[in-house]
């Protein structure tokens, strides 16, 4: 349980450590210093902004959720929380529909609108059991909506094993350039954190059904 809590909290700490600076300079809500180009000052940096802050709140109530104390001994605090969450994921994820428009590279735009999709989805599904009060089946949707959560993360982490591949793949030289590569590995980090994500939620969730499976037996 102890070890449990210490990797939570490593999760915690490498998660807000990741999505913090790359946040930072939409925080000055200057369209100069945006890491992405933007095309309209109008819509474009206003959606760009507005979905990457929800989306952090998302982020950080999202980890609340899952922390016993607050669950078990707190359950307004706990509701109240997750009512925040379910509404800076949509949003956040509504949002993503806007900025699709503006993504040039097809690839790119259809790996968010894949996950806006899936976050949408996994959150209302989650909501709706909660509602419902089939909290065991709530819990379930959770991790899986949390999981889509954490793909703005894990796409991050990923991109150095993707550089590595990269480089392995044209034997350790850069054909097109360096410029090449980070356009080529951006194009799919999104993409390679989402399956990754999807892996790993679906092994944990089925431990936690293994697991019911035999307290209710």
């Amino acid at each position: 349980m102890i070890k449990k809590r210490k990797s939570w909290w490593v999760l915690v700490i490498v998660s807000i450590g990741v999505m913090v600076p790359f946040m930072y300079p939409y925080l000055t809500f200057d369209s100069d210093n945006s890491r992405v180009e933007i095309t309209s000052t109008v819509i474009h940096y206003p959606a760009l902004v507005t979905h990457i802050i929800f989306a952090f709140i998302a982020l950080v109530t999202g980890f609340l959720q899952f922390i016993d104390p607050i669950r078990h001994s707190r359950p307004k605090v706990h509701r109240n929380m997750g009512r925040i969450y379910v509404i800076s994921v949509f949003i956040s994820g509504l949002l993503t529909f806007v900025l699709f428009f503006y993504i040039e590279n097809f690839m790119k735009a259809m790996a968010f609108l894949v996950l806006a999709i899936l976050w949408l989805f996994t959150t209302w599904k989650a909501y709706r059991k909660a509602v419902k009060r089939r909290f065991n089946e709530h819990q379930i949707w959770m991790i899986r909506s949390f999981g889509i959560t954490l793909v703005a993360v894990s796409a991050r982490l990923l991109v150095p094993l993707l550089i590595l591949v990269y480089a392995i793949f044209n034997n350790f030289t850069l054909p097109g350039g360096r410029d090449l590569m980070i356009k080529e590995i951006l194009d799919i980090n999104i993409w390679a954190g989402l399956v990754l994500n999807i892996v790993i939620i679906e092994w944990m969730i089925l431990g936690i059904l293994g697991r019911l499976s035999k307290s209710n037996k």
